[in-house]
């Protein structure tokens, strides 16, 4: 089953808390610590869109990636309006083929994670390479050990008008499994049910710097902005950064 066939009507709602106009502020400010002015930036894995909103609202030419075709209708319907409007394209991150270079790439919200496969993520750093500009910039983070350690074995709950979901995490060697529940209200008394099944893989920093200077990066940095994590005081997610050779 495709990843977030179901969840993609209520994502937005579940992740309410997620600060779109912090994440968008952080990507500008790294823009111009890196001394670039992309005319075209990218946002690899963008999910319903609203990192793409945020961005395109502060006037850059965005392009969202995205693998799942649900999760760009929500894209779609998110960047009504916005002028320049967002161009969506749905391909899976490994398999990016774009049409020219862009200035800039994102990966947010632990997309990186997402991606099982060692040597699927080593070809997405390469196709990255591949599609930036000389000096362009790549920005992503990922969730640490320590988060994957800490959900291990634990069940959450997410409640909304009509709708809830319930999901356990657990842990299996290196990858982290999700197992979603989602119950909707169907009628007077009635519900409906449906189950997903998401992954991701964990990855130490030097792993990720190791497939990054594979890729041809140079400039790699990694940092903690506690303003950006989920948790108070937990190094739930890091950042990284790399440039473009030139």
């Amino acid at each position: 089953m495709n990843s977030y066939q179901f969840l993609s009507s209520y994502y937005d709602r579940f992740t309410s808390d997620v600060g779109y106009p912090a994440w968008a502020d952080y990507c500008v400010e790294r823009f111009q610590e890196a001394g670039i002015k992309p005319e075209i930036v990218l946002d690899l894995a963008c999910g319903t869109g609203r990192l793409c909103a945020e961005l395109a609202a502060r006037g850059y030419d965005m392009i969202g990636v995205d693998a799942s075709a649900e999760m760009l209708m929500q894209a779609m319907n998110n960047t009504l309006g916005l002028t320049p409007r967002p161009l969506f394209l749905q391909q899976r991150m490994e398999q990016l083929d774009l049409y020219g270079t862009v200035g800039a790439c994102l990966c947010c919200l632990d997309s990186v994670n997402y991606i099982t496969d060692p040597r699927a993520l080593q070809e997405t750093f390469r196709r990255v390479a591949l599609f930036l500009e000389p000096g362009g910039l790549f920005l992503f983070d990922a969730n640490t050990e320590e988060k994957f350690a800490r959900m291990d074995g634990e069940v959450y709950l997410r409640e909304e008008e009509g709708v809830y979901c319930v999901w356990q995490v657990s842990l299996e060697g290196r990858r982290c499994i999700y197992s979603f529940d989602l119950f909707e209200q169907a009628g007077k008394g009635l519900w409906s049910r449906a189950g997903e099944i998401h992954e991701e893989r964990i990855y130490t920093q030097e792993e990720l710097f190791g497939m990054l200077e594979q890729a041809g990066f140079v400039q790699l940095e990694c940092r903690f902005e506690p303003a950006l994590a989920p948790v108070d005081g937990l190094r739930d997610r890091v950042f990284f950064s790399a440039r473009k050779e030139g």
